[in-house]
């Protein structure tokens, strides 16, 4: 493990080889990773409480783009609510409107109540002014009425809205309309709410107030990702999260998941989507490639010793693992080896490097995004032209002046940028990796060849959903991310390996959540494993069964 002490050199060059060493993640670690990660999933799929949590999501169900209804969603997670109506089309589209509303301290600090009635009051609000009946159900969501032998039982749900509440605070969810609140985050304190049924307190205010709206399901963005994914695609077995945070939640064989023993839903059986959690993935670090900075980043972060993986992943902390490296080239002795040992407030301010900077220094390097027509312009760049325009983004994001700045140090900084994301992108293929040869459609090998008569969906498209900047925007992550994945699961595997972009998992994929909710509470009402047989769903278009790698259970 290298120390900062270590930077006691007149050669950068000497230490950039040694930290690129530190900061390369070859197949052989990823394949080590890989393994002890599908540990982790085995111990939290078994047992409660564990770092890689794997909470039962109660989410039986994924679309496949033929349904169709109207539903709601609303999404509180900071300074704003929102309020998303999702019409789907059932050819693979929906359309979206929301409304933002802000939630004031008065509201984040005082009783419970009553910022769930402000809650209530925004979804009617919302309703209202839309124009959206509050008292009737869109026909939509209306049952087939050839199927009324339980009336009785479904005529006060059908006189609903259906809504699913994206909750991001921190809960143990018991069911899929249930979850106690176990501590506020993000500077939210209400009274009375530990220990409270959230969803129950959202439903709470809507009867108080007579809104017409029955709080179906209680939602994780990332679940949220894979079911807006899943509609969108045709099928999604994965939906990722590789942004700020990162988190994954898959399908997964409910008979796996041997800690629901005694849960009425595992007597179901079939699947159901679980939330990984697996930003605390390897806590201990004993499979991770730490280095003296992860160390440092981690000991100084709010929760040291947890959310390890995230820590080496996520846009949250590259740019300040890029920071402390940065510093220790700086401060190298017997002489500086960046800025001639010169500093800014930036550098010196924890966080003060935001993930951002990587991005633009390596979209410099590379002449992409704002520096592509320049690039075009000007043919095939030389070196030099390529870290003129990498001079530029350090002096506009870290507070030098540009005649403070070197060639040289422009390389530098491009290239500690560039092992810190490269890291990222390969460590986040062994969750991916992992995920596959968990739900059967991989297996891990040296030479990453398979046997496609031992997978599962053999030949089909495996569709992954993700969301997230680093993902989106970051240049070159998946294509790093899908490297280390072929090294991982062989290229026939990876081939197949459809990874889309999932927006709004908050909000559009939370309404679709709704609409998973209200078709299980359809099933169950009739004593039967699978939903209603709908025909105005299922002859919406062929399914492809032939082509596509999912489960579902929208279908008799």
């Amino acid at each position: 493990m290298a120390h900062t002490a270590a930077l006691n050199s007149n050669n950068a060059e000497d230490i950039l080889q040694t930290l690129e060493q530190q900061f390369t993640v070859d197949d052989q670690t990823l394949h080590n990773i890989t393994t002890q990660f599908l540990r982790e999933v085995a111990d939290g799929l078994s047992e409660y409480g564990r770092p890689m949590a794997m909470i039962p999501t109660y989410v039986k169900a994924v679309p496949d783009g033929t349904e169709t209804g109207t539903f709601l969603a609303l999404d509180l997670g900071g300074t704003n609510l929102r309020v998303c109506e999702v019409t789907l089309n059932g050819d693979q589209t929906f359309a979206l409107r929301q409304q933002k509303y802000k939630v004031s301290e008065s509201l984040k600090t005082g009783e419970v109540a009553a910022l769930f009635d402000y809650l209530a009051d925004s979804v009617d609000t919302f309703l209202t002014e839309s124009g959206s009946p509050s008292n009737a159900v869109p026909p939509s969501l209306s049952r087939n009425p050839t199927h009324n032998s339980h009336a009785n039982d479904l005529e006060e749900e059908d006189t609903y809205i259906p809504l699913a509440l994206t909750f991001s605070f921190p809960v143990e969810q018991t069911a899929l309309d249930s979850g106690r609140l176990l501590t506020w985050t993000k500077g939210f304190s209400a009274k009375n709410a530990i220990g409270k049924d959230v969803v129950k307190l959202l439903q709470d205010a809507f009867d108080r107030k007579h809104i017409h709206v029955k709080c179906v399901a209680l939602v994780n963005d990332t679940v949220g990702a894979l079911l807006s994914r899943a509609y969108t695609s045709g099928g999604c077995i994965l939906g990722a999260i590789f942004g700020t945070g990162t988190n994954g939640a898959y399908v997964e064989d409910v008979a796996k998941a041997t800690k629901l023993k005694n849960d009425p839903a595992a007597e179901d059986g079939g699947f159901m989507i679980v939330n990984t959690e697996w930003g605390g993935f390897n806590n201990t670090r004993s499979a991770l490639p730490n280095t003296a900075y992860d160390n440092k980043l981690d000991r100084e972060s709010i929760n040291p010793r947890y959310q390890a993986f995230e820590k080496f992943i996520s846009g949250m902390y590259l740019g300040e693992i890029t920071r402390n490296i940065i510093l220790s080239f700086i401060d190298a002795a017997p002489k500086p080896l960046l800025f001639k040992g010169l500093s800014t407030a930036e550098v010196n301010k924890q966080w003060g490097v935001d993930t951002a900077v990587l991005s633009e220094v390596e979209e410099a390097w590379e002449g992409l995004g704002r520096f592509a027509s320049t690039a075009q312009l000007n043919g095939t760049p030389s070196k030099e032209d390529k870290l003129e325009r990498v001079r530029t983004v350090i002096a506009k994001w870290l507070g030098f002046a540009l005649n403070e700045i070197s060639l040289t140090d422009a390389d530098i900084v491009r290239r500690i940028c560039a092992m810190v994301a490269s890291r990222a992108a390969r460590l986040s293929a062994c969750a991916v990796g992992a995920i596959l040869v968990q739900t059967g459609r991989a297996t891990l090998s040296a030479n990453g060849e398979q046997n496609p008569a031992e997978l599962k969906d053999a030949g089909k498209r495996i569709g992954v959903g993700v969301d997230g900047s680093l993902v989106e925007f970051y240049p070159q992550f998946e294509t790093k991310l899908r490297d280390a994945l072929r090294g991982l699961v062989g290229p026939e595997v990876e081939r197949r390996v459809e990874i889309g972009l999932a927006k709004d998992g908050s909000g559009a994929g939370a309404a679709l959540c709704a609409l998973v909710a209200q078709r299980q509470r359809q099933a169950a009402s009739k004593h039967r494993g699978g939903y209603e047989h709908d025909p105005k769903h299922t002859q919406s278009r062929p399914r492809p069964e032939e082509t596509t790698a999912y489960i579902t259970s929208m279908q008799s």
